[in-house]
């Protein structure tokens, strides 16, 4: 299995800059996963789509605004810190631009003084350990003066951080956000209830890693990133009576979909309440232990989310979708279109 078995040709006009508006007006490509037939809609027609019985699986992490523009203290020359982990209290891995000005003991000031930091390690992948200081509560100066971290293909400037988030996000911690839960409202997801489509949450805080492309030719070669899960008792007992019942367990993204093979796989394929760390890769030929539905965003070409994808819709009717996604002109990546396969 090559990575140039996932390659499609992509217009770069595709890529979309901007979230739509209303949330859930993005297109939506239903896709029978038996069949590979296709057809297309809209997002809100998931109102229709889904049956009574159903449970919708949504991971509730919050991005953090880690993006920080600030000034080096002794200089006043520009400086850039990206967060990327927590390692102790204000204490975080960073990326740094540019890194030659941030050496052991440089200290750098951000929002007018509001936050300050010093470099207290550089790590041998360039990467820097700093120690914050602040007045008052550390994430909610960072809410206030920090910038989301859009993905690189993203270069209009988003003028509502909230757009970047879902509306049921609650858990911070993702360096990035778990894009298909961003096509939901608030009233959509009511409607949903009302109709006997059950919800549950899951906590996975998405990394940077979910951006590193896949380096080796060889598929089976690529290292995943790992990243912390969290599933509470009620979501799993809400899965176990859904199987029960009949009911279909659906997953809103590839994090959820992650975290809920990774618990199945280490857990001889049962769902329990679990927190740990995965660094799960799934790829065509996994055999799915919980999974019977997926709605995800249109992935980068040679990711490990379009593998993802191919593993439960099968790699020749995958491939099929995105290139019917890319003649009838959807929207791709994070605040792109979205796809729904049952």
């Amino acid at each position: 299995m090559k990575k140039s078995d996932f390659y499609y040709d992509l217009p770069e006009s595709y890529i979309a800059q901007t979230p739509t508006e209303p949330r859930d007006h993005s297109r939506l490509m239903e896709i029978d996963r038996k069949t590979g037939n296709i057809t297309h809609g809209h997002f809100y027609n998931l109102c229709d789509i889904l049956q009574k019985g159903d449970l919708l699986v949504m991971n509730d992490s919050r991005v953090l605004p880690a993006r920080l523009y600030g000034e080096k203290e002794e200089t006043g020359s520009f400086i850039e810190f990206l967060l990327l982990e927590q390692k102790g209290d204000k204490i975080w891995e960073i990326i740094c631009r540019p890194g030659k000005k941030a050496k052991v003991g440089a200290k750098f000031s951000f929002g007018d003084g509001r936050l300050k930091a010093e470099v207290i390690e550089v790590k041998d992948d360039g990467n820097r350990v700093v120690q914050f200081t602040c007045d008052g509560n550390f994430y909610t100066v960072l809410d206030e003066i920090g910038q989301m971290p859009l993905p690189p293909y993203i270069t209009a400037k988003l003028e509502d951080k909230e757009r970047y988030q879902t509306v049921y996000s609650r858990e911070i911690g993702s360096a990035a956000a778990p894009t298909a839960g961003l096509h939901f409202t608030k009233e959509m997801l009511k409607k949903l209830e009302e109709k006997g489509v059950d919800l549950a949450y899951v906590t996975l805080h998405v990394g940077l890693g979910t951006f590193r492309p896949v380096k080796e030719d060889d598929v089976l070669k690529h290292k995943m990133h790992s990243e912390h899960y969290m599933l509470p008792e009620e979501t799993a007992e809400k899965i176990r009576q859904t199987k029960k019942n009949g009911g279909r367990v659906i997953a809103v993204g590839t994090t959820s979909c992650r975290t809920l093979e990774a618990i199945a796989t280490s857990h001889n394929g049962e769902i329990v309440a679990d927190d740990g760390n995965t660094d799960i890769f799934i790829y065509p030929g996994y055999e799915f232990k919980v999974l019977d539905g997926l709605i995800t965003n249109f992935h980068l070409p040679e990711s490990t989310l379009i593998m993802l994808v191919s593993a439960f819709l099968g790699y020749d009717k995958t491939m099929n979708a995105y290139k019917t996604a890319v003649e009838e002109k959807y929207r791709f990546f994070s605040f792109g279109d979205a796809m729904c396969i049952l």
